[in-house]
């Protein structure tokens, strides 16, 4: 069971390696300037997409013209957010789903599915993750809800409809968490801290998220 009054961290750990979408680059992690090597201090030179590890996606990501991560309000990732858990080995998430958990306007929405049983960030990529699929993403896009977080690489399924599952909510105004670690974190009612990095024009962030038992 989850502790209630304590913070925990839902956010994967970055590292060179790091399991990353299929055709972008891997993430690395290297010291430019090595204190053990007579440096003055330590540096570290960071290369990975916007999409790494947890992070958000801005609505540029999927639709031209639109707003980028450095316009993430800062009241959206502050807050009650709501820890719904899929049937055990169900992979897609559909409207019927959202139904049956009485989703209102203005929540904050945390997947748990199958995903976060297996330590996902921990293998390679894995084509089957589960996701959500049109009806789900037209139903969250129709309840007006404020954000939604994965615990995979993208809300969407891999070459199907992942594009119009982020088309959908990104059009409606919902932002999107992505690349959750809640293996530990059982269903139920969250304060949440989610915080992009300010990277103007970019079309997604790195994020750190925490959530306490309310």
């Amino acid at each position: 069971m989850t502790a209630a009054g304590r913070w925990m961290d839902v956010s994967v750990p970055l590292s060179t390696g790091l399991v990353h979408w299929p055709g972008d680059p891997e993430p690395t992690f290297s010291r430019i300037s090595d204190m053990e090597h007579g440096a003055e201090a330590n540096v570290t030179l960071c290369r990975m997409t916007a999409h790494t590890g947890t992070h958000m996606d801005a609505p540029c990501h999927f639709i031209p013209g639109q707003t980028g991560i450095d316009q993430f309000p800062i009241e959206t990732g502050i807050g009650a957010a709501r820890v719904i858990e899929i049937a055990t080995g169900a992979r897609v998430v559909s409207d019927k789903e959202f139904r049956d958990n009485g989703i209102g306007p203005g929540e904050r929405i945390l997947l748990k599915t199958r995903n976060s049983g297996t330590r996902w960030w921990e293998h390679d990529f894995d084509t089957g993750f589960a996701a959500i699929d049109a009806s789900g993403a037209q139903f969250l896009a129709t309840a007006g809800v404020k954000l939604i977080g994965v615990d995979y690489l993208s809300v969407g399924f891999f070459q199907r409809d992942g594009a119009e599952t982020h088309r959908t909510l990104l059009s409606a105004g919902i932002w999107i968490l992505e690349g959750l670690d809640l293996t530990n974190i059982d269903p139920g009612e969250y304060d949440m801290v989610c915080l992009p990095l300010r990277i103007v024009g970019a079309d997604g962030s790195p994020a750190r998220v925490v959530l306490r038992r309310r």
